[in-house]
């Protein structure tokens, strides 16, 4: 079902569109064309048009949305080796404590994020002086190949809440101060990440401290890809995630 409404005194005309029992607020410039003729089968299809018509009127600003990517049960959303990570207790674990690792593993989201802020809870449990793991964020795989390129938020030894750049120029781009990261970090137990990026600039927390500030000087970079969970090659290592969220910021917010 498809109303237009009108309201004298604004700039927009607005729509509320039922599809699949979901009710929507659409809006669009007044004076924009717009089909009102939306009826039976053609309705999700009528509400596409609608919702393109507001997105390019620049009417009003989008809102910035928290969803979880993980549901605690399924690897819906993701793809990667599940030979290597598996679902226990509500979270992905990657790697196990009864064999060493090969080579590096990525469990990455199937969709491309630009502009976002991401929280995930995460717990590194092995030899302190060799378990390693990351968080890839505006990443992409390496064709046939294992690894992936792009920034990623580390864990693990001297590495822990660094900003490093994976599989390109394989060196830490920025980190937090040593004596202050000590007060605020939990090994062997739950630590939350929070990680924002807008445009060439992205920032790092671990429990609430910032441990990273950082703008991209190359403006050739790529500033967008998937979302990647990492388990490190080596010795017998486990590395926990679980609380997704994500908040996918609007351009120009």
């Amino acid at each position: 079902m498809l109303i237009i409404e009108n309201d004298a005194s604004q700039a927009c005309e607005y729509a509320r569109v039922r599809v699949v029992g979901v009710e929507f607020l659409l809006l669009w410039k007044k004076g924009l064309s717009v089909d009102k003729r939306v009826s039976g089968n053609v309705v999700l299809s009528g509400a596409i048009c609608v919702f393109a018509a507001f997105s390019l009127s620049g009417c009003a600003p989008q809102e910035a949305r928290t969803v979880s990517l993980f549901d605690g049960r399924t690897f819906d959303g993701w793809q990667g080796n599940l030979d290597h990570f598996r679902i226990q207790d509500g979270a992905i674990v990657g790697g196990s404590l009864e064999q060493a690792l090969p080579r590096n593993e990525f469990l990455c989201t199937e969709k491309v994020y630009r502009d976002f802020e991401l929280s995930v809870k995460v717990k590194l449990v092995g030899d302190p002086d060799t378990a390693n793991a990351g968080i890839q964020i505006r990443s992409r795989r390496i064709p046939n190949h294992n690894d992936m390129i792009g920034y990623q938020a580390d864990m693990g030894q001297h590495y822990w809440a660094c900003l490093y750049d994976e599989g390109r120029r394989h060196r830490i781009l920025a980190g937090p101060d040593p004596q202050r990261l000590r007060q605020v970090l939990k090994p062997d137990d739950w630590n939350e990440y929070v990680i924002r990026c807008i445009g060439r600039r992205v920032q790092l927390w671990m429990n609430g401290y910032q441990t990273v500030d950082y703008t991209e000087p190359d403006e050739s970079l790529e500033q967008a890809g998937v979302i990647g969970l990492q388990i490190h090659s080596g010795p017998p290592t486990e590395v926990w995630y679980k609380d997704i969220k994500i908040t996918v910021i609007p351009e120009g917010r």
